[in-house]
């Protein structure tokens, strides 16, 4: 084995194709994109996230909706065991609320 007869191993090197340089090469004129069409366009037919089209895309078609506090509580759980506890005829939620049984931002 010499310097001067060493080779890549098989496969290990592509031949790069160079697309739209002629009929001869298989090629050429349309570089493989057909004629017209979105993909035959420049920047590979890329759209924005969301396009579809020139249809209304979907985000716009949904209503909006609106915002409901992660805070806001308008449910409590209250334990039978611990109610039997309080003493008292009537159980509100003023009672609950100075038993500590409720969180006061209920």
């Amino acid at each position: 084995m010499r310097l001067n007869t060493l080779k890549p191993a098989k496969g290990s090197r592509k031949v790069r194709v160079r697309v739209g340089r002629g009929i001869g090469s298989g090629l050429g004129k349309t570089a493989g994109r057909g004629h017209k069409g979105q993909y035959a366009r420049t920047g590979k037919g890329k759209v924005k996230p969301g396009f579809e089209g020139g249809q209304m895309p979907m985000q716009r078609r949904l209503p909006k909706v609106g915002f409901r506090s992660k805070l806001a509580r308008d449910t409590s759980e209250v334990l039978l065991y611990k109610l039997d506890s309080l003493k008292g005829d009537a159980i509100d939620f003023a009672a609950l609320k100075a038993a500590g049984l409720v969180d006061t931002r209920a």
